[in-house]
């Protein structure tokens, strides 16, 4: 059944006011940036209204947007207020992203508007997650996914694609086709120019539509905005368009000549929409003087509040880069009765008892459900929890762990099972730009309550590509928590408190720890993530680790007690943050550290823990603070030389001797 839109005199007002709204409101912006009240890149959507104004009004109000950089429009007629849209690309604190997204990163919770993204593609798998919690928790909703045609050559959109093809996932994805992905036309880039096509491949009902006309663009979404309802199934919508202006304000568009770009504004979706009205007496002219004189002294408003904005004092510089903090959870009295366990099944017993506890968590990952994990963990789950929760994916990261940040983002507790660290960089850029930073861009009004696990280390003779240490990368990144489980008690205990976390928990699980063995209490739950632990008590020297180390780490310190010295264990847990005040009360008392990392020498974690004991504990040092990392090579495959690339256990013992002169 065809749904087209009703063409009554208060549509078509409704339609061309938003247009000339966008158009004017971006000229003004346009003439602000050439003043420099507006800075950084500001991206135009001249040209291209008529898919915002013909897409969104056919949305509810429960239903989520997700934009790209070009998204003022979106907002606009998405209902966020003027005010506080130009207030946010001046900076100033009444913006609708507190002055911290500026023009790319529009975010407004109020109207579930998941805000704009820098990263081109990087929204496609975000939209996939927001719809996947939608379908989990059987809620009515769609959610609208806006992007140009550049970010189909993006291995984000291939991923979203598949994902929402093969989850049915109620997503409506609207491709901006305006032939130039930045300044190069599409047939320059793309074997296969024909968008719609690269959806259908997917199976994904896919159409194209005339990017110009507002009602061939309204009555394309009434459509398939329905059948999502209908059906839960995804649909693409390739609107081709053009961009009048260049793709930002500081193109020189040297890649088209001004006849291309007046040919395409003859056929403007205002202009051709506009004369449509007035030729066929819909409207009449004075119609079109009073939207413009009334967007336009909206626009001054617009202005006038922004020039009166406050900007942010510098003293909240730290606010919104993480939710607030949850209290640790209470100490679990121990029952007095241990069973023996390994590691492995400790981990399993942590999301088995939090998939218990709470609906809306679930498992995601490469081989987790059939297959029962790469190293075994999630066998039997899924015969438990069924296909729903413990839900087996692609081989996509990027789109996978977007999907789970756009599912937390939505009110659900994913947890993220990524293979192997190594694999995870094929996820960093879902990890770093979204999953850490959106409660930042967006004032405070989006989280990302998320866990990611991964397996990581070396040992297991792997060779070079399986047996990083990448930890301490992302030790670097603000917004994000990172986690190195070594002891049973964390390993089962950590995962429940960092899902209670409103923040992207990373925890890093070494390989050589799944086998490792050991009793552990019956009543063993939840522990604090955010606090070092002294492993073993010692005056002499401070051994500070963490993971696959810690009992390399406490046998060396066996070996010394041994030979009369006296080493204190510090198991580190928390990557970041780092529990300064542990690290220091150990050094105080020991007036020596050595760190012990698996991570490489260069740029390592040990240099930000050596750093920080030089900053806050130089004049307790009676030597300099010492360290023992992995060789500066690639692991190798042969396993002597495996050993003799990562810390052994004489390595750390000979570190000492030589530090106390022994």
């Amino acid at each position: 059944m065809t749904r087209k839109p009703h063409l009554d005199r208060a549509h078509v007002l409704d339609r061309l006011r938003d247009m000339i709204r966008i158009r004017h409101f971006e000229e003004a912006c346009a003439e602000l940036y050439t003043q420099e009240k507006i800075r950084g890149f500001l991206h135009l959507y001249d040209g291209e209204e008529a898919i915002a104004a013909g897409v969104i009004p056919v949305l509810g109000a429960g239903d989520r947007i997700v934009a790209t950089y070009r998204e003022h429009g979106h907002a606009l007629v998405r209902g966020v207020p003027m005010t506080a849209i130009m207030a946010e690309m001046y900076g100033k604190a009444e913006g609708c992203s507190g002055g911290r997204g500026g023009s790319m990163h529009l975010f407004d919770a109020g109207t579930n508007f998941y805000g704009g993204n820098a990263i081109v593609g990087g929204g496609l798998p975000l939209a996939a997650g927001l719809a996947l919690a939608d379908r989990m928790q059987g809620q009515d909703r769609v959610t609208a996914c806006f992007f140009g045609e550049g970010a189909v050559a993006e291995g984000e959109f291939h991923e979203a694609m598949n994902l929402a093809e093969l989850w049915d996932l109620p997503v409506l994805f609207v491709c901006e086709n305006n032939g130039y992905a930045m300044g190069s036309a599409l047939a320059r880039t793309e074997a296969q120019t024909d968008i719609h096509a690269k959806a259908v491949s997917y199976g994904i009902e896919a159409q194209v539509v005339d990017g110009m006309d507002v009602v061939a663009v309204e009555a394309a979404a009434r459509n398939a905005i329905a059948r999502i309802r209908e059906t839960g199934r995804p649909i693409l919508l390739e609107c081709r368009t053009y961009r009048f202006r260049a793709h930002s304000m500081f193109d020189a568009q040297l890649y088209r000549d001004r006849a291309e770009v007046e040919e395409w504004r003859a056929k403007g979706p205002i202009v051709r929409f506009q004369g449509w009205l007035l030729e066929n007496g819909l409207i009449h002219d004075t119609d079109v003087a009073d939207i413009e004189r009334a967007v336009d002294a909206e626009i001054a408003e617009a202005v006038s509040f922004a020039e009166a904005g406050t900007w942010e004092p510098v003293e909240t510089l730290q606010a919104h880069v993480l939710g607030p903090q949850p209290e640790p959870p209470l100490p679990v009295a121990p029952s007095g009765r241990t069973e023996e366990i390994t590691y492995r099944e400790a981990v399993k017993q942590a999301i088995r008892d939090a998939m218990k506890r709470d609906d809306r968590v679930f498992l995601l990952g490469e081989d987790v459900g059939a297959y029962g994990g790469c190293y075994a963990v999630s066998k039997g789950l899924m015969a438990e929890f069924g296909e729903d929760r413990i839900r087996d994916t692609p081989l996509s990261e990027s789109g996978f762990t977007g999907a789970g940040i756009g599912a937390a983002a939505a009110g659900m507790r994913p947890i993220v099972e990524l293979m192997t660290v190594n694999f995870s960089l094929l996820a960093l850029d879902q990890i770093m730009n979204t999953a850490a930073t959106i409660r930042h861009m967006s004032g405070g009004q989006f989280g990302v309550p998320l866990v990611i696990r991964m397996a990581t280390g070396a040992g297991k003779q792997l060779a070079a590509q399986h047996s990083h240490s990448l930890e301490g990368w992302y030790g670097h990144i603000p917004g994000l928590k990172v986690l190195a489980p070594a002891t049973l008690e964390d390993a089962r205990g950590m995962l429940w408190t960092a899902l209670q976390d409103p923040d992207p928990v990373l925890i890093f699980e070494n390989v050589m720890l799944y086998n490792r063995s050991g009793p552990l209490d019956t009543n063993a739950g939840p522990v604090d993530i955010h606090r070092a632990a002294v492993r073993r008590e010692g005056t002499d020297v401070s051994l500070i680790t963490y993971g696959g180390s810690l009992y390399k780490t406490l046998d060396a310190a066996d070996a010394l007690a041994q030979q009369g010295i006296s080493a204190e264990v510090i198991d580190l847990r928390s990557l970041r943050p780092l529990d300064d005040a542990t690290i220091m009360a150990s050094v105080a008392k020991t007036r020596r550290a050595l760190i012990v990392d698996e991570g490489w020498r260069s740029g390592s974690l040990s240099a930000e823990v050596m750093a920080r004991i030089m900053e806050q504990a130089f004049w307790s040092l009676d030597a300099p603070v010492g360290r023992v990392c992995a060789q500066e090579v690639p692991i190798p495959y042969p396993k002597h030389l495996e050993d003799a690339a990562i810390p052994q256990t004489p390595d750390i013992v000979a570190a000492v001797k030589s530090m106390l002169g022994r």
